[in-house]
């Protein structure tokens, strides 16, 4: 077995380390991606979601955000070993016992129609912004509404600040027609954790045209371990049959991974934690190339940020 360094696009330790009592990102075993489980599984590169739960008052939502940055800085990046991403090169300058920690937003909605928010937000170091999550809000409508409507006015200056400032738009939680108007739109597009809507039909999950039109615009697919985008009684073979599809619908080398961990209730048996994301890799390999497997862990998004540095 030939441990690969994993770059995984999106987990939800902010929200855990915010809500949790007395966390320790270290070693606390409550948490999928603490320190320790990240070291053992090889990620090499981690990025931080801030989401902000649709119940809290939107008054009070910027302010959650804001107290989760605290926490990336006061718990995450004080944790020995730990680097805080800023520009996307310093991942080739890691150590190596150092982890890449990178932030993003999982939705705009605690920016309510205020500009000024985003940019303060974008401010902290945000790399990554996903316009909306399952919820409709003054940017656009996320994947659980109706899938006809799409990006709202407002959106579309929305997304002209992420281009000037070169954010990554995030599209895996956008309803249809709001992926439809971004696309042509986004400088920089990805979508962070979503599965093949052919194998498992969720509105979170791409749908082949999607997914092709995506990969057109100079986008990247990252997969998601959350059993209830994978399939019914998922298992890490099913997993699997949903990259070899997307391999086959936009080829393997613009696929990597978006683990979801901390955001999940539920896993599958071999992933449960990040300490185990190795064994996915090593069940690609029956599949795939080491060097195509070594594409979905890390490279292929290496080389989709060296195209996107040229654009």
């Amino acid at each position: 077995m030939i441990d690969m360094e994993i770059i995984d696009l999106h987990c939800d330790v902010l929200l855990k380390l915010t809500t949790l009592e007395e966390p320790k990102f270290g070693n606390d075993s409550r948490l999928h991606a603490n320190k320790e489980r990240l070291q053992l599984g090889q990620v090499k590169a981690q990025v931080f979601a801030i989401f902000i739960d649709p119940e809290i008052p939107q008054s009070m939502q910027f302010l959650e955000v804001m107290r989760q940055i605290e926490a990336f800085h006061t718990q995450v990046l004080q944790t020995e070993g730990m680097v805080h991403i800023t520009e996307w090169s310093q991942l080739d300058t890691l150590a190596p016992h150092e982890i890449g920690a990178i932030l993003s937003l999982e939705g705009c909605s605690a920016i309510g129609e205020d500009l000024t928010k985003l940019s303060a937000i974008l401010d902290a170091g945000v790399m990554l912004v996903g316009l909306t999550w399952n919820e409709e809000n003054a940017v656009a409508y996320g994947a659980e509404q109706d899938a006809s409507l799409g990006l709202k006015p407002f959106g579309k200056e929305v997304v002209n600040m992420l281009n000037e400032r070169d954010i990554i738009i995030d599209v895996a939680h956008l309803n249809e027609q709001g992926f439809w108007d971004v696309l042509p739109l986004a400088k920089h597009i990805i979508a962070s954790h979503s599965n093949a809507r052919a194998i498992c039909d969720h509105p979170r999950n791409l749908t082949d045209q999607q997914a092709k039109a995506l990969v057109e615009h100079g986008g990247h697919i990252h997969l998601v371990y959350y059993p209830h985008f994978i399939g019914d009684n998922a298992t890490m073979d099913d997993l699997i049959e949903h990259i070899k599809h997307l391999a086959s619908v936009v080829g393997i080398e613009h696929l990597g991974v978006g683990s979801d961990f901390d955001g999940i209730d539920m896993t599958i048996k071999g992933l449960a934690h990040a300490g185990e994301a190795q064994n996915l890799l090593e069940m690609l390999r029956e599949h795939f190339s080491d060097e195509e497997v070594r594409g979905i862990a890390h490279n292929n998004f290496k080389q989709y940020l060296k195209k996107a540095a040229t654009k």
